[in-house]
C-alpha cells in the first residue's frame, strides 16, 4: 500500500534517516490514509532519543520530552516526533510512572490503544501492520491492541476514546474491548475534567452523537455523565411525544447541525424531566417548569467539565427558553427576542427546530410551519430596525433624568415600561410619544412590579 506524505513530513522523516534513525508515519494520520480521509495532523516515531532529535533540527518545542515527544516546527506548524517507548507500571489509569526508550518498532506499537491506531508507515518499509488493523478497518472493528483490559489499565480515557472513535467513524466496539470497558468503565473516576470534556465532545458533534447511547449501555456515562442515565426509559405520554426522554434528546441532536453549543443544547435540553414528571389521572404526563430545572443541572454539568463561560452562558440560556411558546406574529416575536436576546435568536430557532423533529410525527408538519413564519418575522423585524428591547427606544435614562425624573431605580423600571409598550405598538416609539408615555406611567407602582412588564 502506498501511502501519500506531506512534504515536510517527508522532509523530517528524510532528515532523521540522513542521520542513521529509521523514521515512520504512526498513528491516526495511517489509519486514515488507509480509510481514504483527510489527516488532522501527522505524528512521526523514530528510535532517535529526544536530545538527538533536537540536534537534528533548528527549530523545537519539548512538548512532551519525559515521555520522548519534541515537536519540530517547520514554520508555523509543528509536527510531533516521538521517540520509541515502553510504557512502565500504570498506578493511576492515567500516566506511566516511567518510560524506556527502545530501538523496537513493535514494542513502540505493542503499548497503543487500538489496532486501527497502531499502524506505522514509511515509504520504504510500506506499510507496518503488526495487529491486523487494516483487517479491523475493513470490517469497521474498534479492537484493542493486546489484552483490552490491559490498555485500559493504562489509560481508562481509552474507553471514551473507543466510543467517540465508533461515532466518528460509524464502527461498532469488538466484543472483548466492549466487555473491558464493562469492567473497567469506573476507572474514568481518575481522568481529568477537560480529557473526558475534549472526547465528549468529539463525541457529540460527530455524524452519529446517538453512540451516546453506546456510552451509556457500556456504563461510560454512569461515571461522566450520570444526568443522561437518568433520563434513560422515562416514557412521555403526551400528544407531541412518542419517545422516552432519552430517545427523544438523540433524535433532537440529529436533528441539527454539528455545533458545540448547539449539540451541546439538545444533549441537556430535556434533563429536568424525570426529576419533575407527573402522571395525571387521564395517564398524561406533565413536565412542568423542566427547562428550569435543565438548567440547574447543564450548570453543573458545564462546570464539573470544565466548559468555558461563553459554551456555558449560550448553552444555559438556550436550554432555558427552549420551551418558549410565542404566537407567529410580529408582537409576539418581538417579545421573545425580548427575553431570548437577538444574539442567539438564530440559535434559539435552531433548537425549537431540532425538538420539534424529534416530536411525535403527527405534529411535526404543523410546528415546523408556524417555526418558518416565525422566523421570517425575526427576520423582518431585525431588517426593519423594530424596537424590542430598551436599546432601540428612541429615549434613554438620561432623557428621563431630564425631564426631572431623579429616582434612581425607577429609570431602569420605567425603561423595560416602555419597552413593553413599544413592542405592543411600534409606532409609539418617538421621543415626543415616549416622554408623555413616562409622564403618565411614572407613578404607576405596577412598574416595580416584575410581572408587569415581563412578558408570561
Amino acid at each position: 500500500m502506498q501511502i501519500e506524505i506531506p512534504e515536510k513530513v517527508s522532509y523530517i522523516m528524510a532528515e532523521l534517516e540522513n542521520h542513521g534513525f529509521e523514521a515512520y508515519a504512526v498513528g491516526g494520520c495511517v489509519r486514515d490514509c488507509v480509510l481514504n480521509r483527510e489527516p488532522k495532523d501527522w505524528d512521526i516515531t523514530t528510535p532517535a532519543k529526544p536530545n538527538q532529535i533536537k540536534e537534528i533540527f533548528g527549530r523545537t518545542i519539548d512538548t512532551g520530552i519525559q515521555h520522548g515527544t519534541v515537536t519540530v516546527m517547520l514554520g508555523d506548524i509543528g509536527y510531533e516526533v516521538t521517540t520509541y517507548r515502553i510504557d512502565g507500571e500504570y498506578t493511576d489509569a492515567r500516566h506511566p510512572e516511567a518510560v524506556e526508550f527502545t530501538g523496537s518498532l513493535e514494542e513502540d506499537l505493542k503499548r497503543r490503544d487500538f489496532t486501527m491506531n497502531a499502524m506505522a508507515y514509511n515509504p520504504k518499509t510500506g506499510l507496518v501492520d503488526l495487529f491486523n488493523g487494516t483487517e479491523d478497518l475493513k470490517n469497521q472493528r474498534i479492537r484493542c491492541v493486546g489484552n483490552p483490559h490491559q490498555r485500559f489499565d493504562e489509560d481508562a480515557l481509552r474507553m471514551l476514546r473507543a466510543v467517540r472513535l465508533s461515532a466518528q467513524l460509524g464502527f461498532e466496539i469488538e466484543k472483548q474491548t466492549a466487555a473491558a470497558i464493562m469492567a473497567n468503565a469506573e476507572n474514568l473516576k481518575k481522568i481529568s475534567a477537560e480529557r473526558i470534556q475534549m472526547e465528549l465532545m468529539a463525541l457529540i458533534v460527530s455524524d452519529n452523537p446517538g453512540r451516546i447511547r453506546m456510552a451509556q449501555e457500556l456504563g461510560i456515562t454512569k461515571v461522566i455523565l450520570p444526568e443522561y442515565d437518568a433520563t434513560v426509559g422515562v416514557e412521555q405520554n403526551t400528544p407531541n411525544h412518542i419517545y422516552t426522554v432519552d430517545e427523544h434528546t438523540i433524535k433532537s441532536m440529529e436533528c441539527i447541525e454539528a455545533d458545540a453549543v448547539l449539540r451541546l443544547t439538545m444533549l441537556m435540553h430535556d434533563f429536568g424531566k424525570p426529576a419533575v414528571k407527573k402522571t395525571l389521572e387521564n395517564g398524561r404526563d406533565i413536565f412542568y417548569k423542566h427547562p428550569e430545572v435543565s438548567v440547574i443541572l447543564a450548570k453543573e454539568i458545564l462546570k464539573r467539565l470544565k466548559f468555558d463561560n461563553d459554551t456555558t452562558h449560550k448553552v444555559l440560556r438556550l436550554i432555558k427558553w427552549h420551551g418558549l411558546k410565542y404566537a407567529d406574529d410580529y408582537v409576539s416575536v418581538r417579545r421573545a427576542l425580548n427575553r431570548v436576546g437577538d444574539d442567539i435568536f438564530p440559535e434559539f430557532i435552531l433548537v425549537q427546530v431540532a425538538d420539534v423533529m424529534a416530536k411525535n410525527p403527527l405534529v411535526i408538519p404543523g410546528k415546523l410551519s408556524a417555526l418558518y413564519r416565525k422566523k421570517v418575522f425575526f427576520d423582518n423585524i431585525i431588517e426593519e430596525g423594530q424596537c424590542f428591547q430598551v436599546s432601540g427606544l428612541k429615549i434613554n435614562g438620561q432623557d428621563l433624568m431630564n425631564m426631572g425624573i431623579r429616582q434612581g431605580p425607577i429609570i431602569g423600571h420605567l425603561l423595560d415600561r416602555l419597552t413593553e409598550m413599544v413592542i405592543d405598538d411600534q409606532s409609539l416609539n418617538t421621543k415626543e410619544n415616549l416622554q408623555e408615555l413616562a409622564l403618565k406611567v411614572k407613578d404607576d407602582p405596577a412598574i416595580f412590579n416584575e410581572k408587569a412588564y415581563f412578558f408570561e
